[in-house]
């Protein structure tokens, strides 16, 4: 029954790691890295889902009758790319708020912030 199900069960590892990660660290780029990895588990689910046990590529013949749906494949692709340029815009913004206030920790940055 665990081994049907491995990889539903490795989507929610994934997530929970990107989760904590995000919650219980400061430093930005700690959260940027939980943030990807979370985005990683939604990608292999979506995947996992997409995939028909036994289903071809669908090409229509006169032999198969069970197609795999290629629609969750082709949007993950789309959210991968999207995925890499948010994140290279979040990373971009993060050297500019360590150059501007000197540190990327969330609870020295709100002090920063409050000072002012």
């Amino acid at each position: 029954m665990f081994y049907d199900l491995y990889n539903y069960w490795m989507v929610i590892v994934l997530m929970m790691i990107g989760l904590y990660i995000v919650i219980s660290r400061n430093n930005l780029i700690k959260k940027l890295i939980g943030l990807n990895i979370f985005q990683t588990s939604v990608f292999i689910f979506y995947i996992s889902v997409g995939k028909v046990d036994g289903g071809t590529a669908p090409i229509f013949s006169s032999t198969e009758t069970l197609y795999s749906n290629p629609l969750p494949h082709v949007l993950i692709l789309t959210a991968i790319v999207v995925g890499i340029a948010t994140m290279a815009l979040a990373l971009a913004l993060v050297v500019r708020i360590k150059r501007a206030y000197g540190t990327v920790e969330d609870a020295e940055l709100q002090e920063l912030d409050n000072r002012c």
